[in-house]
């Protein structure tokens, strides 16, 4: 049941995440949508436990994670507008 919903958490955070920060280059679809919001919670438990504001055995909510999604959506951002990584949700040309 944890592992659930910690994938709620994360779809809900990576949608919150992408609606504030939109943009032509966002990745789009249900899987990556998630796989921001998640990984933006483990980035704002990461950072909330090395500054000391969660214990060890805590992690970050809802508002937590939507933050830590707003950063990993940041960091995809600039790495699409450097060409590092190719724009998954651009348009393609002819």
């Amino acid at each position: 049941m944890n592992i659930l919903w910690i994938i709620v958490i994360g779809f809900v955070a990576g949608l919150i995440a992408r609606w504030l920060a939109p943009g032509p280059n966002n990745p789009s679809g249900f899987i990556v949508t998630t796989l921001i919001g998640i990984a933006g919670a483990f980035l704002a438990t990461f950072i909330g436990q090395a500054i000391g504001w969660y214990r060890v055995d805590q992690g970050a909510g809802v508002i937590g994670a939507i933050v830590g999604a707003l950063l990993v959506l940041f960091v995809w951002h600039r790495l699409v507008s450097t060409n590092r990584i190719g724009d998954v949700g651009g348009r393609r040309w002819l």
